[in-house]
């Protein structure tokens, strides 16, 4: 269980590293990658679990790094994601309210 707890909190923290390096993050919330790495960390933990991965011997490795691996992939394909279609979007709207 410390190995899920350890995972969670080092995804989040480089959630917020993603948010903070992102030049389009004031178009979406700081908790936004966070929240989902540390989601997709978590979840992805209990399966390599139930699938028998950790707690073996030379195998011990893959709950600890894989989750915070694939939590980190996916916070900072969020951000990137998220971001530019919410700058295009901003952006667009801006254009049709200035031409009024």
């Amino acid at each position: 269980m410390l190995s899920l707890v350890v995972a969670v909190l080092a995804t989040i923290a480089l959630g917020m590293l993603v948010w903070a390096n992102d030049k389009r993050h004031t178009t979406y919330g700081v908790a936004l990658p966070a929240c989902l790495g540390s989601a997709v960390t978590a979840i992805s933990w209990t399966i390599l679990i139930l699938a028998g991965l950790g707690y073996r011997p030379g195998l011990s490795w893959i709950p600890w790094i894989l989750p915070i691996v694939l939590g980190s992939a996916a916070a900072f394909g969020a951000a990137m994601l998220l971001g530019r279609r919410r700058h295009k979007s901003d952006v667009a709207k801006l254009t049709a309210a200035l031409k009024l």
